[in-house]
């Protein structure tokens, strides 16, 4: 069945948050819906837009205050400076239609998202739940992390162009492992210099670093990842099983591979826990196939989007060399792990840690 996919990597990472407020997720609805509105031809598409802003200025102005109520302690200045900014934002969105200028309209919509973005991540209290004790021995992302990547095209482009940064978010709060793991092994400069072993269309993927296992090692043993995904409107990853083995195979994963560039974490076909240090990035989106209902979700753990830049991938060959991963923002929230990586619990284990 066709279905209409949100296909935007930082419109995903919103709706993936764990949050409840109606008021910013009416003003996060409104701002979004803009990007339908805009293929509207000509003119026409002014009306709509206009409404779309008013609506969100109007929830903004008349729910402000509890917006604000709801922030986490530690959180609530970046908050409210947020709400301000949106405030500014939307005014300046106003202005721009007003002036009938539908070239700048995709600028004022995404200025206005990035406060909605920042408002939201300030209504999240805490890591929302416990991750299996089982798993203790691997580092976890407690958070979000952003990443910056350079990459070098071994065969320049036509233009000229080179290569050229992305700019990624690890999602910890869906995949605290996986992402964990991946934001833990960039800390380690595991990546740099590393060269592209597969750009076939479908994905681009580095991580092999050559030895014997393809893998990440460390204490004298391979560290191994268990499978990892959030189920939307669940509280708890599953672990260990896909969902095509659960007899799940239409769950909707809260990050979904919906969007061009999206991070998994690469695996033998045949073994669930057997993801380490081989990580790939998307080439697609999905136009035609609801979320859970394509041959990669459920199936293979997402962590993340690239959110800027993504279109260098389009370009990347076999050879091309990776000269770094960083994290330049939310470094904080990972967390090493406690003591020497062992291989994954059984399943039943972890099903009855979260019971």
């Amino acid at each position: 069945t066709a279905g209409d996919p949100v296909k935007n990597a930082r419109a995903l990472l919103r709706n993936a948050l764990p949050i409840s407020n109606p008021a910013l997720r009416t003003i996060q609805a409104s701002l979004e819906g803009i990007s339908e509105q805009l293929r509207i031809p000509g003119s026409k598409a002014l009306g709509p837009i206009a409404r779309a802003v008013g609506k969100a200025s109007g929830t903004l102005t008349g729910e402000r205050a509890k917006i604000s109520a709801a922030f986490a302690p530690d959180k609530k200045a970046a908050g409210d400076a947020a709400l301000d900014r949106l405030g500014g934002a939307l005014k300046a969105f106003a202005a721009v239609l007003e002036a009938k200028d539908k070239q700048a309209i995709p600028a004022a919509q995404a200025a206005a998202l990035a406060q909605v973005t920042i408002a939201e991540e300030a209504l999240v209290s805490g890591f929302p739940f416990t991750v299996p004790e089982q798993y203790a021995a691997l580092p976890q992302l407690k958070g979000r992390a952003t990443l910056e990547m350079k990459v070098t095209l071994k065969t320049p482009r036509q233009d000229g162009v080179s290569g050229g940064v992305m700019t990624m978010v690890a999602d910890g709060f869906n995949a605290p492992l996986t992402a964990g793991n991946f934001v833990d092994l960039v800390s380690k400069r595991f990546y740099d210099g590393m060269e592209v072993q597969r750009a076939d269309g479908f994905v681009v993927q580095t991580g092999d670093p050559g030895n014997a296992s393809g893998s990440y090692e460390e204490g004298g043993g391979v560290r191994k990842i268990p499978f990892e995904v959030m189920v939307r409107g669940e509280k708890v990853p599953v672990y260990e099983e896909t969902l095509e083995d659960l007899g799940r195979p239409n769950a909707q994963p809260a990050i979904p591979f919906n969007a061009y560039g999206t991070a998994a974490l690469a695996r033998s076909e045949f073994e669930p826990n057997s993801g380490s240090s081989q990580v790939f990035w998307l080439l697609k989106e999905s136009e035609l196939t609801p979320s859970g209902a394509n041959l990669l979700d459920g199936r293979y753990a997402v962590f993340g989007y690239i959110v800027e830049g993504a279109e260098l991938l389009a370009d990347m060959q076999v050879g091309d060399r990776i000269d770094y991963i960083k994290v330049t923002e939310g470094g904080q929230f990972l967390q090493a792990g406690a003591r020497k990586a062992s291989a994954p619990a059984p399943a039943a284990e972890v099903a009855a840690a979260a019971e």
